[in-house]
């Protein structure tokens, strides 16, 4: 042996180990030297006379040095089947007889013989994959894939280490299936389901569940459990579908799982429960995807888990992916970080073009990603207790959304520090539209909608920017369900209401809005009561308040133009408490009974197009009732009225407040009742006021 090998072999720590050389195929073994050395693979396989136990040191798959070398030993009675890696046969394969790779459990696509992406990479691996022996297999070249790999195997790694994995003439997936990766892993549902109708309400955010006989579970064991359809509602609309542990036998009727249930389930409803054998410990790792194909048969994607337990996801950076880079369904606790995905072949077919979708899923965790043109960077369908954080989509004008759920009862989500379009609840009837407990922080886009039936939803510090090559309105939109926003900036906001489910009131605090005339600021189904703390409103121009709720306004900044149209108020209740409005009003539409407050602190100032800075429109038939407490009202405009009370039925009262320039018009035969009293009018002309009488009093005033 020249002092060359010699020295390379000791340096790889292989000190004492002695070498055969491999002379007209076959192995000549030196004195003194127990272990046998050969240059390649094809070497290997032509060696003849190595007894039972040898080992052979292989010095490259294809020449030496190459970076396919290996340690081999002989067993002289296997009859494993030859695949060039791990396992390797003679050239002249006999009955018995094969090489074994000696490994740690760390095996190379190269000891396969894989050195780029002109020769497919399936069998080898799934022999990497398919050897329990082996925990991670490592790509350090580039690779093809024509075929889509499913496997049921545990605690294992795939780590690509950057390079690319390619799929050009993948064999062709079955119909509407995200689960057809190149990567596929998958536990197994046993037979073992038990159905139970409830024999009492399951409360919400408990973790106890009856069962009619809790010995057919163990500690450790992991169930699907799902409660049947919500009746009368869409076709996949379920409160529950969780793949959860039993952690503990509570009695001889209950079972604890490790899931807080974020919905309660009425006495009667049904729920399932099916034993799982979960994927567990499976990682994908440092992945260059490049995608083949346009539709949902050639398209390809990396990677897909379902009924999997700690399998995480890091650095794949896809581009053509078709079904989402990372799908998952009946996973729980995973992490998905730094990954992208760039131009996928389509952002219209449903399902297509994500990043990642999680379906059914608990405690999961996305983070550091970014997307380009696509559909959905992340998509939480009925999942809870999900975070995703520091995630950035941009090219979104024509896609989808970066963000969102399906509405299928999702809850308990937080999204912190992202960018990109969001959307959530809103995917139609089938699934629900309902949502529960989502927050999210420091995010910012171009549009948000939250409408549908969104429960407790919490902003701080969402900034809606308008994006004149998508929503020029800049819209951000919530459901008066127990929404709380604080600190959000938008172009146009506004309240809807599709759901009542809530205890805490919806509160919108510290926000500012410039929204484009006519904006409906709470919409006519709004029967909630909604509060505005310190908000600040520029622009106004007939912004209006349809729904019939009652609206507060504390301490907020109103300012609008000369010629801007007032306030519309159809809300059963205005409450205004402090804050100033400027070159605006309030007109009460009186399509109802309405109740108009309006407390000590509040400056309202300047004109508006209708010359009233309070006011009743005409034509409404509801009886308006006007408290005025500590006002103070001022105008320039000569023409413009303070207050103008000329058409239907109102009762108005006015104390402490203050009236400078401008008019007083409270017709008599429009005003029911009238206590104006204690009020400052500095050069304040009265069109129109009640003589005093009974139902009158308009003494005891400072008139200056």
């Amino acid at each position: 042996m020249d002092e060359s090998r010699r020295r390379a072999l000791l340096l790889s720590g292989l000190t004492g180990v002695g070498v055969l050389t491999a002379t007209s195929g076959t192995a000549h073994a030196a004195a003194r030297e127990d272990a046998l050395y050969v240059d390649t693979v094809a070497a290997l396989r032509t060696s003849k006379g190595v007894r039972d136990g040898a080992v052979v040191i292989v010095a490259g798959y294809h020449e030496a040095g190459d970076g396919g070398g290996m340690a081999v030993r002989w067993d002289a009675a296997s009859k494993a089947a030859h695949n060039g890696g791990t396992v390797i046969a003679p050239a002249k394969t006999t009955t018995r007889g094969r090489w074994h790779q000696l490994h740690t459990g760390i095996v190379d696509f190269r000891t396969f013989g894989h050195f780029d992406a002109e020769t497919p990479a399936d069998a080898a691996l799934d022999a990497m994959v398919g050897d329990p022996d082996v925990h991670r297999v490592e790509a350090h070249t580039d690779l093809l894939f024509t075929k889509r790999h499913l496997w049921h195997r545990s605690r294992i790694e795939l780590d690509f280490h950057g390079h690319r994995m390619l799929t050009k003439g993948i064999e062709a997936n079955t119909h509407d299936n995200p689960f057809g990766a190149v990567l596929a892993f998958r536990g197994t549902p046993t037979d073992t389901t038990h159905t139970y109708a409830l024999p009492a309400e399951v409360i919400e955010l408990t973790d106890t569940f009856p069962v009619p006989d809790p010995s057919a579970f163990a500690v450790g064991q992991w169930w699907t459990v799902q409660v049947d359809p919500v009746a009368g509602g869409g076709r996949d609309e379920r409160e529950l579908q969780k793949l959860v542990e039993i952690t503990e036998i509570v009695d001889g009727t209950h079972i604890r799982v490790n899931y807080l249930n974020g919905w309660p389930l009425a006495k009667g409803r049904t729920l399932t429960w099916t034993r799982v054998e979960p994927v567990r410990d499976t990682h994908v790792r440092n992945l260059v995807f490049e995608g083949a194909g346009d539709d949902e048969y050639t398209g390809s994607h990396p990677v897909s888990y379902e009924y999997a337990v700690d399998c995480d996801v890091s650095g794949i950076h896809a581009t053509g992916s078709f079904w989402p880079v990372i799908m998952r369904r009946w996973c729980t606790r995973f992490r998905t970080e730094q990954c992208s995905l760039k131009n996928p072949p389509t952002v219209e077919y449903g399902g297509a073009g994500y990043l990642t979708q999680q379906i059914y899923c608990l405690y999961g965790r996305v983070a550091d990603c970014t997307t380009s043109n696509v559909r959905h960077l992340n998509d939480l369908t009925a999942s809870a207790y999900c975070t995703v954080v520091n995630c950035h989509g941009d090219g979104d004008d024509a896609g989808g959304n970066p963000f969102t759920t399906h509405g299928q009862y999702e809850h308990d989500l937080l999204f912190d520090g992202n960018s990109g379009l969001m959307d959530i609840a809103n995917s139609g009837a089938q699934w629900g539209i309902s949502a529960k407990r989502i927050t999210v922080r420091r995010h910012t886009c171009s549009w948000f909608t939250a409408n549908t039936k969104i429960t407790d939803l919490t902003l701080e510090d969402v900034t809606v920017i308008a994006r004149p090559t998508f929503d020029q309105a800049g819209t951000l939109t919530v459901n008066a369900d127990g929404a709380q926003l604080r600190g959000c900036t938008a172009k146009t906001f506004a309240v809807a209401q599709r759901s009542a489910r809530s205890t805490r009131p919806t509160v919108i605090s510290d926000c500012d809005f410039a929204p484009p005339a006519g904006t409906v600021l709470v919409q006519t189904p709004v029967t909630a009561p909604v509060h505005f703390v310190r908000c600040v409103i520029k622009g106004a121009d007939g912004l209006v308040l349809r729904g019939a709720g009652p609206v507060h306004l504390t301490d907020c900044t109103v300012e609008g133009a000369e010629d801007a149209a007032p306030l519309s108020v159809g809300a059963a209740q205005l409450v205004v408490e402090g804050g100033t409005f400027t070159d605006t009003g309030i007109e009460l539409s009186a399509v109802r009974d309405q109740h108009l407050q309006i407390t000590g602190g509040t400056r309202i100032t300047g004109t508006n197009k209708a010359k009233a800075l309070l006011g009743r429109a005409a034509g409404g038939s509801g009886t308006v009732t006007w408290q005025l407490t500590g006002a103070d009202s001022r105008t320039d405009d000569a023409a413009t009225a303070h207050v103008r009370i000329a058409d239907g039925t109102n009762h108005y009262a006015a104390t402490g407040c203050r009236f400078t320039g401008g008019r007083l018009r409270l017709e008599a035969a429009a005003c029911a009742d009238v206590l104006h009293t204690a009020c400052v009018e500095q050069g304040t002309t009265r069109d129109a006021m009640p003589k005093d009488g009974d139902r009158v009093r308009t003494d005891g005033n400072l008139l200056l």
